[in-house]
C-alpha cells in the first residue's frame, strides 16, 4: 500500500526524463521526481537515439544507452552551487548579510593614521588569547610546578620561548596601544555626546587590560614576579573601605599562598578575559551604531542646495 502524497502526474517520452526536461521520470512516463536544481544535469552530449529507459536524455529525448559517461559541466555547476546555497540558508536564519553591510559600508569620515590604534589594539587583544591558550596547554598553576612548567616551557617546548615572548610583549604593546588610543580620543573629541558610553567602556577596558597584566605577572611565580605581587596587593591593602577586602580576594585569604596563585590564574584566564570580550563587543557596536568622529581641524561643507537654508 503506497502512503506517499499523490502528485499530479506529467507525461514522459519513455527515456527517463520529462518532457519539460526538469523532471526525471521512472522510464515509463508515469511517475515524477523532482531533482533539486544543484544536482540537475546539463546540457548533455549528442546520444545515439536508443534510451534504456533510465538513461541520461539531452533534453531532446535522445538517451544515452548504457555509456555511463560523467557530464562534467554538470557536476562543476553543482559544485558551485553548494557553497552558495549553504550561504543563502545561514544568512535566511541568521540575517548577517544585513549586518555585514553596516560594518562593511558605513561612512567613514577623511582620517588620518591615528585612527587605526583602536584596530591595532583589538589585534594586540587577540594575539594575547592566542598565545594565552597556548600556553595554558603546558603551564601547571600549583605551587610546586608553576616555575618548573614555565621553564619547561621556555627550553624544551618547540616554538616555547618564542610564544612566551609574544605574550610577554605582547601585554606591554597591548597597554601601550590602549593609552595611545584614549589619547587619541581624548584630543579630537570622540568623548563628547553621543558618544559618552563609549568612552565610559573604553576606560573600563584599559582597567581590565592592567588587572589582566598585573595578574598575569605572578604567573611564573619566581622571586620577583612573587615579591612585586606582594608589593601590588599591600599597595590594593591600603585603599579606603574596599581595599582591605580586595587584597584579601586577591590572596585567597589573610597570607599569600597555593590558592593565591591559583585564584590570580582563574581571573586572569577566565574571569578578565570573558569581560574583555564582551566589553569590546559592545565597543564596537557603539562604534557602528554611532560611527566615528571626525578631526577637530575639519569642517562640513554644505552642499550649495542648501547654501541658503539654516537649519
Amino acid at each position: 500500500m503506497n502512503f506517499l502524497p499523490r502528485t499530479k502526474r506529467r507525461p514522459g517520452n519513455g527515456n527517463g526524463q520529462d518532457l519539460d526536461g526538469d523532471v526525471e521520470t521512472n522510464g515509463h512516463g508515469n511517475g515524477p521526481v523532482e531533482i533539486p536544481g544543484a544536482l540537475r544535469r546539463g546540457p548533455g552530449r549528442t546520444g545515439n537515439g536508443n534510451g534504456d529507459g533510465h538513461g541520461n536524455g539531452d533534453g531532446n529525448g535522445n538517451g544515452k544507452a548504457g555509456t555511463g559517461l560523467i557530464d562534467r559541466e554538470a557536476l562543476k555547476h553543482g559544485a558551485t552551487e553548494v557553497p552558495i546555497t549553504v550561504a543563502g540558508w545561514l544568512d535566511e536564519r541568521t540575517g548577517g548579510s544585513s549586518t555585514a553591510r553596516a560594518i562593511l559600508y558605513r561612512k567613514v569620515p577623511k582620517h588620518d593614521w591615528s585612527y587605526t590604534l583602536g584596530s591595532a589594539a583589538l589585534f594586540a587583544f587577540v594575539a594575547q588569547a592566542v598565545t594565552g591558550v597556548f600556553l595554558a596547554m603546558y603551564y601547571d598553576p600549583s605551587a610546586t610546578r608553576a616555575y618548573e612548567s614555565v621553564q619547561h616551557l621556555t627550553n624544551d617546548v618547540f616554538l616555547g620561548e618564542l610564544v612566551r615572548g609574544m605574550h610577554r610583549w605582547g601585554a606591554t604593546v597591548m597597554i601601550v596601544l590602549i593609552f595611545l588610543h584614549m589619547g587619541q580620543t581624548f584630543f579630537y573629541g570622540a568623548y563628547k555626546y553621543p558618544r559618552e558610553l563609549n568612552w565610559v567602556i573604553g576606560v573600563v577596558l584599559l582597567v581590565l587590560t592592567l588587572a589582566m597584566g598585573f595578574t598575569g605577572y605572578l604567573l611564573p611565580f619566581d622571586q620577583r614576579s612573587f615579591w612585586a605581587t606582594v608589593v601590588g596587593v599591600n599597595i590594593n591593602a591600603s585603599g579606603p573601605i574596599m581595599g582591605p577586602y580586595l587584597a584579601d580576594f586577591l590572596r585567597g585569604g589573610a597570607e599569600f599562598g597555593a590558592a593565591t596563585l591559583s585564584r590570580f590564574y582563574a581571573i586572569h584566564m577566565l574571569l578578565i578575559p570573558g569581560m574583555l570580550a564582551a566589553l569590546i563587543g559592545a565597543h564596537l557596536y557603539l562604534v557602528i551604531r554611532l560611527g566615528t568622529s571626525s578631526p577637530p581641524w575639519t569642517r562640513a561643507v554644505k552642499k550649495r542646495s542648501y547654501a541658503h537654508e539654516e537649519i
